[in-house]
């Protein structure tokens, strides 16, 4: 049976559904538009917002303790085809959950490699390209110190 392996998520799949989540609103927008007509699906859980405690540990390594909450969506649905997709998205944006469980499923369908052409490229890239800009920034603060050795300690 198709989509059976919804319960038993493969690291392919983890990854691709990461890229869906994380998928910037404008390249997502833009890339939906590029692939054309989305298939019909029957909602199994329409669009929903509410709330996860967000977890954080002390220094990276340590004690584990509550940030606080973040809004989240999720969704679910079936294909016609029978393929099921899932999404959990951080905010509030049902219109991207709703996409991403869309693309969830087509990935697992016979439409894969022309997802993975049309909506999954170009939001890896985006993302790339953002985690760049974010590092470019950060290395134009850098500050490099330097220390002079004095009389006494050479």
């Amino acid at each position: 049976m198709q989509g059976m392996n919804n319960h038993h998520p493969t690291p392919e799949r983890a990854g691709w559904m990461s890229l869906l989540a994380k998928a910037p609103a404008d390249t997502f927008a833009e890339a939906v538009a590029r692939y054309g007509a989305l298939p019909s699906y029957l909602w199994l859980r329409r669009p929903e917002v509410g709330l996860a405690m967000v977890r954080a540990r002390a220094g990276g390594t340590g004690a584990q303790f509550n940030v606080g909450e973040m809004s989240v969506t999720r969704c679910a649905l079936r294909l016609e085809s029978g393929e099921m997709g899932i999404a959990y998205v951080a905010g509030r944006d049902k219109r991207h959950a709703e996409w991403a469980a869309i693309f969830d499923a087509l990935m697992q369908s016979a439409a894969s490699s022309q997802v993975r052409e049309t909506i999954l490229q170009p939001i890896e890239s985006a993302l790339a390209a953002k985690l760049a800009a974010t590092i470019a920034q950060a290395k134009a603060t850098k500050v490099e110190f330097m220390t002079m050795v004095r009389g006494e300690d050479a």
